[in-house]
């Protein structure tokens, strides 16, 4: 496991560079998204290579075939409480739809290892609206986030944080992009740190592109009932 740091005092980044504070950090491998436990991390992405051939059957079967569910689930459990979902919006059967539902399956136990949780709040979502826009700090402790398909999440340095939390859309400073097929554990707000990385889905309502993107929390009061009683 390797969780490299950037030079908090390097130059600031363009909207495609890296990261530069000392509260984010990159790894090579998922045993790395476990830093975010540490006080003083804000931020985990695990910049990992995924392949192609999932994205692009994705973008062929289209948007109407993708995914809108939530479900609270037991990681052991995932398999079976994803299959009847994928089924009902038509998502084909085949070797693609199990590498996708075997590749949430691991990030579900690894996010349940990583937070501590026996449940995790799986939202597994087709977005082609600006849906959570707004620059914000979640209201957890932490929260996983990857996208399968579509632009990904965009988040800001906090030395920038207040500036986008006040301007909104009118904000013009710096904007990181996680990159396609990152895997990122965010701190929020009610992490012992009190801080949480500012970011947002990004604006894409009237542009034609649909994202499918995958949310793990630990469980809430915002969760739906435990599986099997959802299905």
């Amino acid at each position: 496991m390797r969780v490299e740091y950037a030079d908090p005092t390097a130059a600031t980044p363009n909207a495609a560079g890296p990261a530069t504070d000392a509260g984010i950090g990159i790894c090579e491998d998922p045993d790395g998204l476990a830093a975010i436990n540490t006080p003083d991390t804000e931020l985990v992405i695990w910049r990992r290579a995924f392949p192609n051939r999932l994205t692009t059957w994705l973008e062929e079967i289209g948007p109407s075939h993708y995914p809108d569910t939530r479900i609270l689930v037991e990681p052991g459990n995932f398999r079976r409480a994803i299959e009847p979902h994928l089924d009902k919006c038509g998502m084909p059967a085949g070797r693609l739809r199990e590498y996708l539902v075997g590749d949430i399956d691991f990030l579900v136990t690894s996010f349940a290892g990583i937070t501590g949780s026996d449940l995790v709040d799986v939202r597994l979502e087709r977005v082609d609206h600006d849906a959570c826009w707004k620059f914000h700090r979640d209201y957890t402790e932490a929260r996983l986030l990857t996208t399968y398909c579509g632009p990904t999440t965009e988040w800001i340095q906090p030395q920038y944080a207040t500036q986008a939390l006040q301007e909104q859309r009118e904000y013009n400073g710096p904007i990181e992009h996680l990159r396609d097929n990152d895997v990122a554990i965010f701190k929020g707000s009610c992490a012992a740190s009190g801080k949480g990385i500012v970011h947002r889905s990004p604006p894409i309502e009237d542009t034609g592109q649909t994202r499918l993107l995958l949310c793990l929390n630990k469980r809430s009061v915002a969760s739906p009932a435990p599986w099997p009683a959802d299905s």
